[in-house]
């Protein structure tokens, strides 16, 4: 899995760490970051089709 190096607020970094670890939701702050780009991304493609921006599969 490539590794990708980002700059994240701190304010974000201090409420991202309340969701991880033992007590959290996930595991490890990867796994957060992992997660909230899946979302964000299922969002913006049900924005796209929303707005029939969606490309279709020819396969």
């Amino acid at each position: 899995m490539p590794k990708i190096s980002v700059e994240i607020p701190q304010e974000l970094l201090d409420d991202l760490d309340d969701h991880v670890g033992d007590d959290g939701k996930f595991v490890n702050r990867s796994d957060a970051i992992r997660a909230s780009i899946r979302k964000t991304l299922d969002i913006m493609d049900e924005i796209d089709e929303r707005h029939d921006r969606l490309e279709e599969d020819d396969a």
